[in-house]
């Protein structure tokens, strides 16, 4: 199954931001990768290097690679609405970073693998799809036989925050996507605005 394997402090030194949660990497030198990362004068970006940054930032984010990128950019253009809010929200909708929001799993990354390694059920069966797009009424839930584990236990203990289109039910381990969440409820720092212009060029 693909998915980005390399450097995370890299990505998260070049936008400067923890893409993938806390980094110290990040925390020590909070300048770009690279022996020209640090310089004081860089030259000014172009309109498409700002876009396609963007863009770039937001798949590191979801952990989406390209093609499944474009193809949710197409589902959200064919909706009513405004496009790049529905794009978040159909991001947001997926079922790893469902399971990462429910607290199931620490990271994006971690809900990727439980989703994978059949660990997460959707209204009762088995999804192994990571990409599995929720409706607003399925519930979330963790596998009878996988409550057990570890990593899901202290994940589930030490996870504090909670959103407000998502119910979690802590006593079965499981939790209901409520609603498609609003644009002010999404906390990821994406300009969706300038990935919605990169791809009307």
């Amino acid at each position: 199954m693909a998915r980005y394997r390399g450097p995370k402090s890299k990505v998260a030194r070049r936008f400067k931001e923890p893409i993938f949660g806390r980094d110290k990497a990040l925390e020590k030198k909070n300048y770009g990768p690279g022996q020209h990362g640090n310089a004081r004068r860089r030259p000014k970006q172009s309109e498409y290097a700002v876009q396609l940054a963007e863009k770039q930032k937001a798949k590191y984010i979801y952990g989406v690679l390209e093609r499944q990128f474009s193809n949710t950019f197409r589902r959200a253009a064919a909706k009513k609405g405004i496009t790049g809010e529905i794009l978040l929200k159909l991001l947001e909708a997926r079922l790893d970073n469902t399971v990462f929001r429910l607290g199931i799993a620490p990271t994006r990354r971690a809900a990727r693998q439980l989703v994978s390694h059949k660990h997460i059920t959707v209204n009762g069966d088995v999804v192994n799809i990571p990409s599995y797009s929720l409706k607003p009424g399925d519930v979330v839930g963790v596998r009878e036989r996988s409550k057990s584990l570890e990593a899901i236990g202290n994940s589930t203990a030490n996870s504090r925050k909670r959103f407000n289109w998502l119910e979690w039910d802590a006593s079965d381990y499981n939790g209901k996507f409520l609603n498609y969440p609003e644009r002010n409820e999404i906390p990821e720092n994406i300009k969706e605005q300038l990935i919605v212009e990169l791809y009307s060029k």
